[in-house]
């Protein structure tokens, strides 16, 4: 499961207009008046949950970013370091400066499925992640909620699929549509069938039974004017989608794609997810 350097970039400003502020705003107070912080990143695809959350923490700051995909690790150090005020290496590590923040960057290449446990073996304050959880399976987000729940890691999480879409102008496929990619989202994505829309319900519930207290907030695209090039690219997504499930006929999914390419607004549900050991 990877995706490509430059979906992630074109996504990038609506991930972060999405996210939740109130809740990252309560992530920023549980570390307030800390020094240092370190952090976990899971997933971290091109460094952009990174690049959303640097703000809210302490002002020295130690991050491993960890993804299974090479190329997008080296995307995450390009642009971490085009981001930055100041740039430096040390060794395999990125220095970064951003305003009043000091970053030391360790980039990790791992498979979740496997690494786990590795990855999470050094000293951290927080685990992090975007647009990952709906991926994996419930299987899996058991046993991750389980690891964390032995080292006593909170978890910081941003934008889970939640499952809703709502287009505009409307079109009578619209149903048909999202049943189907609801299907195509429970496929194996490489952990298992995927939890989908279901994910953020399944790691709350098994956050409380570990002893967790969890706060959610909702982190919805508005997807709109000026930002034709992300819809171009979630319309053809999805529709991409919908066609492998084989469940709409190919002349419905083509009137739809025709009734978007005229300009679409959209609003794609997501969740957000703070969970701290009580």
């Amino acid at each position: 499961m990877s995706f490509s350097a430059d979906w992630l970039a074109l996504r990038e400003p609506a991930d972060h207009a999405a996210r939740s502020k109130s809740l990252l705003a309560e992530v920023a107070g549980a570390f307030a008046g800390r020094d240092a912080i370190n952090v976990v990143d899971l997933g971290c695809g091109a460094g952009s949950n990174l690049r959303g959350t640097a703000e809210a923490l302490p002002d020295r700051q130690y991050w491993r970013l960890v993804d299974y995909d090479p190329k997008l690790l080296a995307a995450a150090r390009g642009r971490l370091t085009a981001w930055a005020d100041g740039a430096a290496s040390d060794g395999d590590v990125l220095v970064l400066t951003k305003g009043a923040k000091s970053l030391r960057v360790t980039f990790i290449q791992a498979d979740l499925n496997t690494d786990l446990d590795r990855v999470l073996a050094p000293s951290a304050d927080l685990v992090t992640a975007a647009a990952l959880f709906d991926l994996v399976s419930t299987n899996w987000l058991e046993r991750f909620v389980a690891a964390l729940a032995r080292r006593r890691l909170p978890l910081y999480t941003v934008l889970t699929y939640d499952g809703t879409e709502n287009w505009a102008p409307p079109h009578p496929a619209d149903q048909a549509m999202l049943e189907a990619f609801h299907a195509h989202q429970a496929t194996d994505k490489g952990f298992g069938p995927a939890a989908g829309p279901g994910a953020t319900t399944i790691m709350a519930e098994a956050f409380a039974r570990a002893g967790y207290t969890v706060r959610q907030a909702s982190s919805p695209w508005h997807i709109g004017p000026g930002m034709a090039d992300l819809a171009e690219q979630l319309v053809a997504g999805f529709a991409g989608a919908v066609g492998e499930t084989g469940r709409v006929a190919q002349a419905d999914i083509d009137a739809w794609l025709a009734a978007r390419r005229g300009g679409v607004t959209c609003r794609t549900g997501h969740q957000d997810l703070f969970a701290v050991p009580r």
